[in-house]
C-alpha cells in the first residue's frame, strides 16, 4: 500500500512544473577598438549605446537554449573608441510548462537570469581594452517581452485586417 502511495506521488511529481538552469556559457565575444590609440588622448566622456536581443531554441524534449545578445557601442564625439558583442548563452531545463507561461519563461525570465553574466563579461572585456568600468544598468525583460508580444499581437491585427479588405 505504501508502494503504492509512493509510485503515485512519484507520478505527480513528473507532472509538476519544473524550471533548472543547467548551463551558463559565453557562445561568442568579440572587441573592437578601431581609433585606439588616438582614443585614449579623448577626454573621457563617452555616449554609450546597448542593442539587445534574445531568441532561443528547443535542444531537447525538455531543454531549451536561450541567447541573449548584446552590443555596446562606446563613442567620444564621433570616434567608436570600442565595440563589444556578447552572446551569453544558457541551457535550461523546462518542463511541464507550456503556451503564454513558456513565452514569457523563455522571453522574459531566462534573459533576466543571463544579463549579469553578460554585463559581467563586457564590464571585464573593456577593461582589459584599457577603458573605464562599463556597468549596465539593470533591464527590465518582462517589459521588452510585453512590448514585443504586444507588437506581434498588432501586426496580425493589421495582416488581418488587410486580408479582410482584398477579400
Amino acid at each position: 500500500m505504501a508502494e503504492n502511495q509512493q509510485a503515485a506521488a512519484g507520478s505527480d511529481n513528473q507532472n509538476q512544473p519544473q524550471f533548472a538552469l543547467q548551463r551558463i556559457y559565453v557562445k561568442d565575444l568579440s572587441f573592437e577598438s578601431p581609433n585606439s590609440p588616438v582614443v585614449f588622448q579623448e577626454q573621457w566622456k563617452p555616449q554609450v549605446n546597448l542593442d539587445l536581443n534574445t531568441s532561443h531554441n528547443k535542444v531537447s524534449d525538455n531543454q531549451y537554449e536561450v541567447v541573449l545578445s548584446l552590443t555596446v557601442t562606446a563613442k567620444v564625439g564621433e570616434k567608436v573608441a570600442y565595440i563589444v558583442e556578447i552572446q551569453q548563452g544558457g541551457v535550461f531545463l523546462v518542463q511541464g510548462i507550456e503556451g503564454q507561461q513558456l513565452g514569457q519563461m523563455l522571453g522574459a525570465y531566462c534573459p533576466t537570469i543571463l544579463f549579469p553574466y553578460a554585463r559581467e563579461a563586457i564590464d571585464g572585456v573593456v577593461n582589459k581594452g584599457s577603458f573605464p568600468a562599463l556597468m549596465l544598468a539593470p533591464v527590465n525583460f518582462d517589459a521588452i517581452y510585453a512590448q514585443a508580444l504586444k507588437r506581434k499581437q498588432e501586426e496580425a491585427a493589421g495582416e488581418a485586417k488587410e486580408e479582410q479588405q482584398t477579400h
